[in-house]
């Protein structure tokens, strides 16, 4: 074969001396404007690159998911609240547009956390996840939908330590026989949770004891007692994210990058997907410009959203509470939904934990507290003051968690019951009323 090789315009004859596959050997390749689809990516100008990359990022960030389909609900759920439309079509539609947009929220905290470890991971993951019950609740907050607001709390809550765990178990345990997780952690989360749902029982046993005593003005007590509790829970989450990201984070870091493909061992062939790193369509930036415009969105089709409780409790009969406490979180923890899902069946049980048990945390030592507080603030009186039956539902859960997750190990049979506490849950709250105790009279009066 009597081939030459081409190099700076002369040409050579190969002989024993000549690398079969050498890299100067080889032509120049030269340049072509339409090379692996970034036509203009390469262009100095830079009102041609810029839109381009936009583009080509827009596209990827869409198409990687089929529930971004649902994002044509959002310029009809906006639509038809800004025309006011029927209350149902308003509440319906603007309940399928959040969903995409917190999956959005999701993938864009994953982008941004990729480079900060599981253990703040975690915690970007659970902070913008709960953005979208957090704007529910001021916006509900501004309008005094105060059994809104704290049914959404709750729900949320219920919602990540029952319906997204039992998931994250379920799934991982589908692939694994057994899923491993840092124990230390998930009893330091237990103890915080135990912590939490103490802050709701004592101000509801106290509201007992001082409407059957001769003490006047017990709802007032109940405010006092808490915007104590709630500037004291503040101050405990702020010592816990110390400790979690300074003091002790290694406890937080470590054990969950030696888990993925250890287990894969049991017949499972995946073991070489587990290990490739994977690949970020964001930079931290661009993932940050997400974050912002996502939020500002879902607040525009929250506003909408709330806006209709009102007319759709009339019309259908269901309850504030119910809305608040199953409708509204499973909305609302789509993300945190999606993402800890996703790591479980990854095996990556740590950040899962991280992701599920971490936002019901965030929820009940940050969010409902600084709503506490907002209350305070704006002259409406919220308070921790929640029902018996609410606060008893809290804590059993709670409880059931913490025996589930105490050995630091999960199966699918553990995932089933938390399903099913969460089902049972729903139930009872679907035929439970708004006016229980008449919290929210009582408060109004003072």
């Amino acid at each position: 074969m009597s081939s030459a090789l081409t190099s700076n315009g002369r040409t050579l004859e190969p002989n024993e001396n000549t690398a079969l596959l050498s890299s100067d050997s080889q032509p120049e390749p030269h340049p072509h404007p339409h090379a692996h689809g970034h036509s203009d990516s390469k262009d100095d100008r830079p009102w041609v690159r810029w839109p381009s990359i936009t583009f080509d990022l827009a596209c990827s960030t869409l198409g990687r998911d089929y529930v971004n389909l649902l994002l044509v609900f959002v310029p009809l759920g906006i639509v038809a609240g800004a025309l006011e439309w029927n209350s149902t079509a308003i509440f319906v539609l603007n309940f399928f547009a959040i969903i995409p947009l917190a999956s959005l929220l999701s993938f864009a905290t994953e982008e941004l956390a990729a480079v900060m470890g599981q253990a703040m991971g975690g915690l970007m993951n659970a902070t913008f996840g709960n953005a979208v019950e957090l704007i529910v609740s001021i916006i509900a907050l501004k309008d005094n939908q105060i059994r809104v607001v704290q049914a959404s709390m709750l729900g949320s809550i219920l919602s990540n330590i029952l319906l997204v765990l039992g998931c994250c178990f379920c799934v991982g345990g589908l692939r694994y026989s057994e899923q491993s997780f840092n124990s230390t952690v998930a009893s330091t989360m237990s103890s915080l949770m135990a912590v939490a749902s103490a802050s709701l029982i004592i101000p509801a046993t106290l509201y007992a004891a001082l409407s059957d005593s001769s003490a006047k003005e017990p709802a007032g007590n109940i405010l006092f007692v808490s915007h104590g509790t709630a500037i004291i829970l503040l101050i405990i989450y702020v010592m816990y994210l110390w400790f979690q990201l300074k003091s002790h984070s290694e406890l937080f870091e470590e054990q969950g990058d030696v888990q993925p493909g250890r287990r894969e061992e049991e017949g499972q062939a995946g073991q070489s997907e587990a290990q490739p790193e994977e690949e970020h369509l964001l930079n931290p930036w661009a993932a940050s410009v997400v974050l912002v415009a996502v939020t500002v969105v879902v607040a525009i089709c929250a506003d909408y959203l709330v806006g209709s409780i009102d007319s759709i409790v009339a019309s259908t009969g269901m309850s504030k509470t119910f809305i608040g406490l199953v409708l509204i979180p499973i909305v609302g923890n789509a993300a945190e939904h999606v993402t800890a899902v996703v790591v479980a069946w990854k095996d990556k049980m740590d950040l899962a934990i991280g992701v599920a048990v971490g936002s019901s945390l965030q929820i009940a030592l940050f969010v409902t507290p600084f709503l506490v507080i907002l209350g305070w603030i704006i002259d409406v009186p919220m308070t921790l003051h929640f029902q018996i039956f609410e606060t008893v539902a809290f804590f059993i859960s709670g409880l059931v968690v913490t025996l589930l997750i105490q050995d630091g190990k999960s199966n699918y049979l553990e995932g089933v019951m938390c399903l099913g506490m969460y089902i049972i849950l729903a139930l009872a709250f679907y035929v439970y009323p708004d006016d229980v105790g008449d919290n929210l009279g009582a408060l109004g009066s003072a």
